[in-house]
């Protein structure tokens, strides 16, 4: 579970993140959308521990900069960063280490790689990948501790019509197995089948929270609500 209360993150006299609380629930795939510059990779990078802010973030009931939380959270972020004289394979090695993974991690490794078509570049070094290829060994990194929590930064750009798939698959098979799911796009047709709940971003504030399926069990349309909020609607008259 993620929890955020009272974020706030400020560059001198500009709040970037301003007040913001919110929960990504137990086997819930939740997705953060905004319009360029409404606070989005701000935000994500607060709950990675990457920047400091004002404010609780938890996962999994730990403060987010502890190495609990650290353990628990998996975070794949816009621009992947391979280490450029690691093999693909090291990689994992590496994570495997870092996180104290039991034996028995290099068969969810081997298939993680095949999923995402890795596994014969397993040799390749980091810097003799592609954009996309990159994009793919920092998804099977984060996941390979299988963590109890989720961020996706954008994590469709630069994919190949396979790898979406397999993503695609692999977010459900994690909200199914109980991990909280947080994805911030722009793609919102590429999620409009996966998302529960929306939280819509604007000027560094929630705009809005919204379920998929209103109490009559009807299902919502992502970009119709998306655009609706953004262009000046009431988010009062969605609920």
């Amino acid at each position: 579970m993620f929890t955020l209360t009272s974020v706030t993150k400020q560059y001198g006299s500009f709040r970037a993140n301003d007040d913001i609380s919110l929960t990504v629930q137990d086997g819930q795939i939740a997705v953060l959308v905004g319009p360029n510059g409404a606070g989005k990779s701000t935000l994500i990078k607060c709950m990675a521990g990457l920047l400091r802010h004002r404010g609780q973030i938890t996962i999994d009931g730990y403060d987010n900069r502890s190495l609990e939380a650290k353990a628990r959270l998996g975070y794949i972020p816009e621009i992947p960063a391979p280490y450029e004289l690691l093999t693909v394979w090291e990689h994992l090695c590496f994570i495997a280490r870092a996180y104290r993974l039991e034996r028995g991690w290099e068969v969810r490794g081997r298939a993680l790689l095949e999923r995402l078509e890795l596994l014969d570049k397993k040799d390749k070094l980091g810097k003799e990948l592609s954009k996309g290829m990159q994009q793919k060994l920092s998804i099977a990194c984060a996941l390979l501790p299988q963590p109890k929590a989720v961020i996706f930064d954008e994590p469709l750009v630069g994919l190949d019509p396979h790898a979406i798939k397999e993503l695609k698959e692999m977010m459900v098979e994690l909200k199914q197995s109980g991990a909280s799911v947080l994805i911030s796009t722009h793609m919102l047709d590429s999620v409009e089948q996966l998302w529960d709940e929306a939280f819509i971003l604007m000027n560094g504030r929630i705009a809005a929270s919204l379920r998929r399926q209103d109490e009559s069990g009807a299902e919502k349309s992502l970009e119709e609500l998306f655009f609706r909020i953004t262009e000046g609607e009431r988010a009062g008259d969605l609920a």
